[in-house]
């Protein structure tokens, strides 16, 4: 007879029951620990993933930055190949000033072309020490400050600042990071260095006893003869009530000019009114010219040159899709902000592509608004 439980279910079986759910329990256990390995080996492989992402943003964020060295890199050799080219032309130019200077026949003599300037009246100089001029002549005295050409190139701006300490500065800080349309931009803040000026005194006599003409005709007569008709014309004109007895007349057929010099003080100004003169020679009548005659001098001449304090030159502007203007308005928005290290603007000029020549007041140190491209 089988043995039973108080159930009625047989030992045997239940034997077999328990070490079943013996074996499983054992199962489960080890399922438990393969879990828990499974488990710590995701957290391992997720920190693992983690620290690769992050050394694969670093290394992305090397490469960017080192492809960013390198268009700096590029931007400043093509910088120094442009500065190059231009210290190239500057010393062929140097040598061509040096060559000529050696050639002339007075080295002290200083020879240069300045660009077109208005002349500033400065007084009427004072007659002599007796109370009279003898002559009648009127001196003048006019102040001259060259305008000072400088050569701007391909994509390089000038700004000129209403406060010099701003432009002094941003010099300091050299290297700058500018928005051109969302890109960076390197671009680099040099001081403003003008070529040579010249400041000087122009003292211009006007005679009073003296009158050019001019457009005289060339007739087949000697020119002895024709000097005698200009005295006898000007001896007794009624244009000009006549200008009085004659010193000396001057007369060049080739040019069609002379000089008349009377002996009478200021009798130069009866013939200022009138420019155009009837002439009759040879039973022709003409018109000729007459204008004052002129004495120049040249005093209180002062060669220098300087850095200017309130405009800085800006080099290194890449080259974008943009139009000059709108690059010129983004350069300007830029160094107007006092985060930036700006402050107010009075003149910008900005060039994209070729040369212009841009000129700069000596006694001011503006930009003249007027440049020349080239």
């Amino acid at each position: 007879m089988v043995p039973t439980d108080p159930l009625g279910t047989p030992l045997e079986e239940i034997e077999k029951l328990r070490e079943e759910l013996r074996i499983w329990k054992i199962r489960l256990e080890d399922a438990g620990k393969v879990k828990a390995d499974l488990f710590y080996s995701k957290l391992a492989a997720e920190a693992e993933c983690g620290r690769a992402e992050k050394q694969l943003a670093e290394l992305k964020e090397q490469e960017k930055q080192r492809k960013d060295r390198i268009a700096s890199c590029e931007q400043e050799l093509l910088m120094l190949k442009q500065e190059n080219t231009e210290l190239k032309k500057e010393m062929e130019k140097l040598k061509e000033d040096l060559e000529e200077h050696s050639s002339q026949d007075n080295p002290l003599e200083v020879k240069k072309k300045v660009a077109e300037m208005q002349l500033k009246f400065a007084h009427l100089e004072e007659m002599k020490d007796d109370g009279a001029d003898e002559d009648m002549d009127t001196h003048c005295v006019f102040g001259v400050a060259t305008k000072t050409p400088f050569r701007l190139n391909q994509n390089q701006a000038l700004l000129t600042f209403e406060d010099e300490e701003v432009a002094q500065r941003l010099t300091k800080m050299s290297k700058h990071c500018v928005n051109l349309d969302n890109r960076t931009a390197n671009v680099t803040v040099k001081p403003f260095e003008l070529d040579m000026g010249f400041q000087f005194e122009l003292h211009v006599t006007v005679s009073g006893k003296k009158i050019n003409i001019s457009d005289i005709p060339e007739l087949p007569i000697p020119e002895e003869w024709m000097r005698d008709k200009l005295e006898l014309h000007f001896y007794k004109t009624e244009q000009a009530e006549g200008g009085g007895e004659i010193k000396e007349v001057t007369y060049n057929r080739g040019s069609g000019t002379g000089v008349i010099t009377f002996l009478k003080p200021g009798a130069s100004y009866n013939f200022v009114g009138c420019t155009k003169y009837p002439f009759c020679a040879e039973e022709r009548w003409f018109i000729i010219s007459v204008s004052p005659h002129f004495d120049f001098h040249l005093m209180k001449f002062q060669p220098h040159r300087r850095v200017s304090k309130k405009t800085i030159l800006l080099k290194g502007v890449p080259e974008v899709e943009e139009d000059e203007e709108s690059v010129q308005d983004m350069i300007e928005i830029h160094f107007q902000k006092p985060s930036n290290g700006g402050g107010e603007i009075e003149k910008i000029k900005y060039i994209s592509k070729g040369a212009a020549y841009v000129c700069f007041e000596e006694d001011t140190e503006n930009a003249s608004s007027g440049t020349t491209e080239d």
